[in-house]
């Protein structure tokens, strides 16, 4: 046993403050907010820095916080203003708050399989379920890997249709030199708890197509028009409003963020290098062209050399502290009861009832490369504030485990 192993180590965690980068440039902005008295975005100034610094990061026109990630892949999807039953192809391998605002608007989330080896979408994935009813491509770029979007892009303008790009764990992830969230449509990002930066709660629109941006400021306002000469509500819409106390963090929080990536690189490059060679474990793959910003630092178990494969690896790890996760979600998000069951308003299961068959075909056959990752995957526990001892503690444990459960040293 290595001396790191046998010394008591506690990593840090992004659901406190050991593993955030939250400090006293939070709490003076917050005082400002308070003794201003204003509250509300509509009347205060915090919302309105954060959408104008983030859309400079970003070097696109438009921005609009909102209250959450969900709340952002909702906005993005009201904003193309799809007809009841159009098609959004989507992600298997995703939080539920990226696929029930399809449902809320009516469209029909339409699963593409993904990539085994990092849980992406891909072109040819997508490729296979765009039909006539396509409306758009919502891709996620899981964990931070980009996916590979020049291919992508190329399926989408074949077919007209708009690419939504679900950053919410992906903060300055760039593939072929431009970031994520701004080479689709619209890009959509998270303000959670345990995201690069975050406020809680809270999301982030960004797009350089005016007449989108300006779909997406209605929907979050209640479609009230804001600053027109007769503004009425125009349409249906929702309140989905950050408040300037959650915007007064996140200016802080912005400001911090360029270098809260470059330490996740750093850290993310250091833990690979230290995990190379376990027999049975493989480190992340990502593109060639891509810049991975790494949420999580996910690695894929072989359960024909390690035995239990990635629960069994995770519960070795427990025992050391290590809170892993295998599989991430558990199940494709078609096997939730949601999808399942189609359990939506009452019993009507609409918008199910105007699916196409093929559109809501979750045979497991067409999805091998999601049940593949999912049985393979174990997503490590991972921030800022990790050090070289955190590191090598993680990698150490990591092959000792592997190394119990192989029969032997790795």
């Amino acid at each position: 046993m290595t001396p790191i192993l046998s010394q008591k180590i506690v990593l840090p965690s992004d659901q406190e403050a050991s593993g955030r980068t939250l400090g006293e440039e939070e709490v003076a902005l917050l005082t400002q907010a308070i003794e201003s008295g204003t509250l509300t975005s509509t009347k205060g100034n915090f919302v309105k820095t954060l959408e104008k610094e983030f859309a400079e990061l970003l070097s696109v026109k438009h921005c609009h916080a909102v209250s959450s990630g969900s709340a952002a892949i909702h906005s993005a999807v009201a904003a193309l203003n799809p007809e009841p039953g159009d098609e959004f192809i989507t992600s298997p391998i995703t939080d539920m708050g990226a696929l029930t605002p399809i449902l809320y608007q009516g469209a029909i989330p339409v699963f593409a399989d993904v990539d085994s080896r990092t849980g992406n979408v891909t072109a040819r994935t997508i490729s296979a379920r765009l039909s006539p009813r396509t409306r758009a491509i919502v891709v996620t770029h899981l964990f931070g890997n980009p996916c590979q979007m020049p291919e992508i892009m190329a399926v989408a303008r074949s077919r007209n249709v708009p690419v939504i790009e679900d950053c919410a764990q992906a903060f300055l992830a760039m593939h072929g030199g431009q970031y994520v969230g701004t080479i689709g449509a619209i890009g959509c990002f998270s303000l959670q708890q345990g995201k690069h930066i975050t406020t809680g709660e809270g999301g982030l629109v960004v797009t350089n197509d005016p007449a989108l941006a300006r779909r997406v400021f209605l929907f979050l306002n209640k479609a009230w028009g804001y600053g027109d000469p007769n503004p009425d509500h125009y349409f249906l819409s929702l309140h989905y409003r950050l408040s300037e106390l959650q915007g007064a963090v996140a200016v802080a929080q912005l400001q911090k963020l360029e270098g809260v990536v470059q330490r996740r690189c750093e850290a993310a490059a250091d833990l690979t290098n230290r995990l190379e060679g376990i027999s049975g474990v493989s480190t992340p793959w990502v593109d060639s062209r891509g810049q991975a910003t790494w949420w999580k630092y996910a690695l894929l178990v072989d359960p024909g050399v390690v035995n239990g494969g990635a629960v069994g690896l995770a519960r070795l790890l427990k025992e050391r502290g290590i809170a892993s996760a295998p599989r991430y979600i558990q199940k494709p998000a078609f096997q939730c009861q949601i999808f399942r069951e189609q359990r939506t308003l009452g019993n009507s299961r609409w918008p199910f009832t105007l699916a196409r068959p093929e559109a809501i075909d979750y045979d497991p056959s067409l999805f091998r490369g999601s049940f593949d990752y999912l049985e393979h995957v174990l997503v490590l526990p991972f921030n800022e504030k990790y050090t070289e001892e955190h590191l090598e503690f993680i990698a150490e444990s990591v092959r000792d485990c592997a190394g119990q459960l192989t029969g032997g040293a790795t």
